[in-house]
Order: structure tokens, then sequence, then C-alpha cells
């Protein structure tokens, strides 16, 4: 079983009880294979609390952490070749078409695709899944 990967970040929300400011704590992490978003939720003014766990990393907080972590860049290094491959798997994983495939995979060739590092990390472990040569590296 791989180790799990996380990335957090802390934000502000109006709390939904009183309308004070919400303390925010939200994870993505990889877990057991799987993408997945969690956020813990306390207001110091009324008490209330929530945890929300699963669903997608909203945009503004991918956004988020991605300015306060940087972004990790998906490396791959194995031969010309295995493109097919490879194009096979982000089709699947990022749910594209071929011709979108055929851009982010010159994107990955280059080394310049990125994105948070649960997401590079998902994606590398899916490819060495297919055979394919693949790390998740921050700069």
């Amino acid at each position: 079983m791989e180790q799990a990967v996380f990335e957090s970040v802390r934000y502000s929300a109006e709390c939904q009880d009183c309308g004070a400011e919400l303390e925010c704590w939200g994870v993505q992490a990889l877990v057991d294979g799987r993408l997945r978003w969690d956020v813990e939720s306390t207001c110091f003014a009324c008490g209330f609390a929530v945890a929300m766990c699963g669903g997608d990393v909203p945009a503004e907080r991918r956004d988020q952490m991605l300015s306060e972590h940087g972004p990790a860049r998906l490396q791959v290094s194995s031969p010309p070749t295995k493109s097919v491959a490879i194009m096979r798997v982000l089709r699947a994983e990022l749910g594209i078409d071929l011709k979108n495939a055929k851009a982010v995979l010159r994107r990955v060739l280059d080394g310049d695709y990125s994105g948070t590092l649960p997401e590079m990390e998902h994606l590398a472990r899916t490819l060495r899944e297919a055979g394919i040569v693949a790390a998740a590296t921050r700069p």
C-alpha cells in the first residue's frame, strides 16, 4: 500500500448559524488511490462546527493551494514509444478527448504539466501501474 499524500489550506468563511467568521481547514488527499477533498470548519463565536468529507476541491481552494505550496510537476522518463500508453492514462484519468490528450502529453513530455501534489502523484501512480516511469516533483 502506497503512502497517502496530503496538501492543506486554511481559509475563512461566514458561519451559517450566526454570520461570524468561520475558520476552515481544507485538505486535498490521495488516499487508497483516490483523490478526496475534506473540510473542517469551526465558529469560535457560536460553537458551530462541521466536517465535510469527499468531493472535488473547489477551484478557489485549488488555486490557494497552488499559490501557498507551489505547483508539483508530473515528470515522465519513458521512451517515445510509450506515448500512446501515456495518452490512454491521461484520457481516462482526466476525462479528456484525444486532441486534448495530445496537448497534455506534449506538456508532460516537456516537463510543463503541473497541479497540486496529490493530483500529480495520483497521475504518476496511475502511469507507473501502466508500466511508465513517472514521478510527481516539486522544484
